[in-house]
């Protein structure tokens, strides 16, 4: 395994995605090989992983589809969806279509309220729909079949009863961001697949299909986009060089540190969420990560220039096996520790 881990890192580094000079440097751009053999041959091990990239100091370091469509072809990224959509979001408030994190969207949807709405829906604001504090009752797990079965996906997020008040708890919810998508297609006047093409899509180079939509014609916000491995690596990329691509300003660096900012906590793992993102520690060193059904992550590490992308098979959760355990370690055990030892640093545990 030592000797095709090599092979396969000489041949990452031949292929690697080099962004533009003097983006965030960081003071070591190299990996251990014997932690970064070790986590490929651990990530082979995992037949529920179709693919793994590493990449540091915008340099790809090891790349390998195990198996699964490969690493140029769209996959399901399920939840890592409300990524996309909230950079969307940063997005249009910048170009002006919306006002801000703290617009109110009633006067946005107010042909969609139900009639005998209940007045709080009058307080939510995006702030609230991207960090999933808008107190409405969830339309994700037990709840999300019923909701894709309704006439009107909107009015059905906007009719459930408040488990919550607006601000409050987290209540992730993919209705929360299905609101965002419509709100994006009514402010900008096209819909959101549209957006996420020229937006995105078009100044990082990458694919982005169509996917799914609502029976009003919205584009489903923050499920089903599908994106492939190498075009998830340059939007995490994106996010870890403060909103530039290969020197082209595409998200406000402002936006990336509000996204990454802790608005809440996750109540199944405890892990802080800011807009689209979740916010953990491993050895010492902030890691800000988007996360889909089944597997499907961008962990990106600032602090150590690194960007991961891992997508699986979407057959079942992670927590069944303890799949979601087994990635966790291979970021936090394997990956992170090789640029730390490359760099003649250990690993804090238990940070």
């Amino acid at each position: 395994m030592g000797r095709m881990a090599g092979a396969l890192h000489v041949l990452a580094v031949a292929a690697g995605l080099l962004m533009a000079a003097g983006e965030h440097a960081v003071a070591g751009e190299n990996l251990d090989a014997g932690l970064l053999a070790r986590a490929m041959q651990r990530a082979q091990d995992l037949p529920r992983l179709q693919a793994l990239i590493v990449a540091r100091g915008g340099t790809v370091r090891a790349e390998r589809a195990f198996r699964g469509p490969g690493l140029n072809k769209p996959t399901n990224i399920k939840s890592v969806s409300k990524s996309v959509i909230a950079a969307l979001v940063g997005i249009a408030i910048e170009r002006g279509s919306l006002k801000g994190t703290d617009q109110r969207i009633a006067p946005i949807l107010a042909d969609r309220l139900p009639a005998s709405g209940d007045p709080r829906l009058g307080k939510i604001t995006i702030d609230h729909l991207l960090s999933m504090r808008a107190g409405l009752d969830r339309t994700s797990g037990r709840n999300y079949g019923r909701w894709v079965q309704s006439r009107d996906w909107v009015r059905h997020v906007l009719s459930r009863p408040f488990a919550d008040e607006p601000g409050g708890r987290m209540l992730y919810s993919t209705g929360n961001t299905h609101l965002l998508s419509a709100i994006l297609t009514r402010v900008a006047g096209r819909d959101t697949h549209a957006l996420a093409r020229d937006w995105l899509g078009v100044p990082l180079g990458i694919d982005i299909q169509p996917w799914q939509r609502d029976p009003q014609g919205v584009f489903v916000g923050g499920n089903n986009m599908g994106l492939s491995p190498r075009a998830l690596l340059r939007f995490g990329e994106l996010y870890r060089n403060g909103g530039s691509y290969r020197g082209q300003r595409i998200l406000p660096e402002s936006w990336v540190r509000l996204s990454w900012t802790p608005r809440t906590r996750s109540p199944y793992s405890g892990d802080e969420y800011g807009y689209g993102w979740f916010i953990t520690r491993f050895c010492g060193h902030a890691v800000y990560y988007a996360r889909g059904f089944g597997g499907q992550f961008i962990h990106v590490a600032p602090t150590l220039g690194m960007t991961i992308v891992i997508t699986s098979d979407r057959s079942a959760r992670t927590r069944i096996g303890g799949y979601r355990e087994a990635l966790t370690a291979l970021v936090r055990d394997d990956l992170i520790p090789a640029a730390l030892r490359s760099d003649g640093k250990i690993c804090e545990t238990g940070i």
